[in-house]
């Protein structure tokens, strides 16, 4: 019988529902090293917390972090709360020699990463942020076909995530709106992602010229009719950069594309070839190979379906040809991460890499508050 890693997570909404589904299903399609268990969930609001509990099968609930992190039988914490609080729950579960999975972006800002990192390298506890999107079988193969040199050397990298949740005037100012508690917008919120997937493909950035927008610069305080408040964080971002082996970067991250709900498009070219991404299509990569004969050049289809080890992840699904969608993504992190605990290695992406996405993001604000480019620096 395996053993047992005994799971609290605190933070229970959206990303608390993806996180409890993937606790629950990974050991059940993958042969991990340890069977993970669902000891104790917490949230603020008692009456949410409860119903949480009870509905994805956690033992407890609590609504103080602090009684996840003291309790000594809890080998993970997981970490799915407002950007504010990651960087406190995080290095008191240091302390505590827990394991820790935090969701992005790691912190409010570069001094709230670095202690968060300085944190886990003194405890020696595996770490890991959670940047799910890394676990797209076809981000994983077009991870595998660039480091095999198929598309040579890099010129671009072209990345755009777009939404539309907080396109109307008269969505209300939460959480996500105000910098003391989210850090940053779009550019935290979703830029995150992009720039991790650019460093994940093609490495690190070297320089960025950037800016941001708010849209809209007041809304509508929840609870309080006729009353609005400023929104504090960016409504849109995009930025142009280099990399360090010299390949361009495009990014883009906005929540006012009418008709976008979660779009992520991504195109690396090079001096062999090109690769296509589109989220939307999840299980689809297309790929243009300039070795082909030039009558027969053009983008071709790459179904990331096949089982038996040709492509990452979907063997331990179902049969070829059937696809699977963003919840497998989060349990695939969640596999990679029980095996790391188990064999205390490092996984990536690591808090280093979350670190290095965050000086990148912070970067970008820079750049577009005064105007100039950033050189990258640790």
């Amino acid at each position: 019988m395996p053993k047992t890693l005994n799971i609290g997570m605190i933070g229970y909404k959206f990303m608390g529902r993806a996180h409890s589904h993937a606790w629950l299903k990974a050991d059940r399609f993958f042969d991990l090293k340890a069977r993970p268990v669902l000891k104790v969930i917490c949230g603020r609001q008692r009456a949410g917390v409860m119903n949480a509990c009870a509905r994805w099968g956690w033992s407890q609930f609590v609504t103080d972090w602090h009684e996840v992190v003291d309790d000594s039988t809890i080998d993970v914490i997981d970490i799915n709360t407002p950007n504010d609080t990651h960087a406190e729950i995080a290095i008191a579960a240091a302390k505590a020699g827990k394991a820790i999975l935090c969701e992005k972006p790691l912190a409010l800002d570069v001094k709230q990463a670095r202690q968060m990192v300085d944190a886990v390298k003194k405890a020696g506890v595996v770490n890991m942020v959670c940047h799910n999107y890394r676990r797209i079988p076809a981000i994983v193969l077009a991870k595998k076909m660039i480091e095999a040199g198929e598309l040579g050397r890099i010129y671009h990298y072209r990345a755009r995530y777009a939404q539309d949740w907080v396109a109307d005037p008269n969505f209300p100012l939460n959480w996500r709106l105000q910098d003391k508690i989210a850090g940053s917008g779009a550019n935290g919120d979703i830029n995150s992602h992009i720039v991790d997937l650019g460093r994940y493909l093609v490495g690190e950035f070297a320089e960025v010229c950037g800016q941001t927008e708010t849209f809209v610069k007041e809304r509508p305080l929840p609870g309080e009719p006729g009353r609005k408040g400023k929104v504090t964080v960016d409504d849109a971002v995009m930025f142009i950069g280099r990399f360090q082996n010299g390949a361009l970067a495009n990014l883009e991250a906005t929540r006012f594309a009418l008709g976008r709900k979660n779009g992520i498009q991504i195109e690396i070219n090079g001096s062999k070839g090109s690769l296509v991404f589109d989220f939307e299509d999840m299980n689809r990569l297309k790929y243009y190979n300039e070795a082909d004969p030039a009558d027969r050049r053009g983008f071709r289809d790459i179904l990331v379906t096949q089982g038996g080890g040709v492509h990452p992840y979907v063997g331990n699904w179902w049969p070829p040809g059937h696809i699977i969608g963003y919840e497998h993504t989060f349990v695939h992190t969640i596999a990679d991460f029980i095996n790391a605990v188990v064999d205390r290695q490092s996984v990536q992406p690591t808090f280093e890499d979350g670190l290095m996405n965050q000086i990148v993001l912070d970067a970008v604000e820079k750049s577009a508050r005064t105007r100039r480019w950033i050189v990258i620096g640790k």
